[in-house]
């Protein structure tokens, strides 16, 4: 647990522009934020800081930083995705994060694989597709398969990394991932399905923040000096 404190009190100064942006966002962003250009810059903003964050924390192009280089790939297109979806070009914004779950995917690896975890997720994954396939057309039907089959596997990732390590950055990354599971379903059942949910948009991003903030913060143990070891 000491750990894990001190890495917070670390790494705290550096997150705080992300904080006050994602205070911003909320603050200023009311109604129906979509196709406005100011209300899309300030959606990013939250990301663009944890681009930063993920540079600044200690940063470098090469192989002892190729974590943290997955994971800002990921980012970037994460923030474009943002934009698009924010403008109403919903299928280029699902190719955008798309390509960043293919980032992260790369980030978290394949050892160990743990493919009974990949299985369970799949399976839920494909009936939920089947239910909704009736609803989606030209792109859609191909691309959120795809899509679907993309960030599940990014879970998938992140979860077997965290029980091979162990690790509160790696642990905590994994939730981060579930979070980005559940705020693209959310958006999936409200779509495709029509569900009203209270406050949509509400839930939505506040999964999606937090869980960009997990996965940028695991990060944080990556370069060629650690200054701590990161089991809680």
């Amino acid at each position: 647990m000491s750990n894990v404190m001190h890495i917070a009190k670390s790494q705290s100064i550096r997150l705080v522009p992300f904080f006050v942006t994602v205070v911003l966002y909320f603050a200023l962003v009311r109604d129906d934020p979509e196709g406005k250009v100011w209300t899309t810059v300030l959606k990013c903003l939250p990301i663009t800081t944890l681009m930063l964050y993920v540079v600044l924390k200690g940063f470098a192009f090469n192989n002892e930083y190729r974590r943290s280089q997955w994971i800002l790939f990921g980012l970037i297109f994460s923030c474009g995705g943002d934009a698009l979806l924010n403008l109403n070009l919903f299928p280029f914004g699902m190719i955008s994060f798309g390509i960043a779950h293919a980032f992260y995917i790369s980030a978290f690896g394949w050892t160990p694989l743990k493919w009974p975890i990949g299985l369970g997720l799949y399976v839920p994954v494909a009936v939920f597709i089947y239910f909704i396939h009736t609803n989606l057309d030209n792109i859609l039907i191909f691309g959120v398969p795809i899509y679907s089959g993309l960030i599940i596997t990014m879970l998938w990732r992140a979860i077997a990394k965290a029980m091979a390590s162990k690790s509160f950055l790696t642990i905590f990354c994994a939730v981060g991932a579930g979070l980005f599971v559940i705020s693209d379903s959310l958006i999936a059942v409200t779509m495709f399905l029509g569900v009203p949910l209270p406050c949509a948009r509400l839930q939505i991003m506040i999964t999606y923040y937090a869980a960009q903030f997990a996965i940028a913060l695991s990060t944080a143990d990556d370069g060629p000096a650690q200054k701590w070891k990161t089991k809680s």
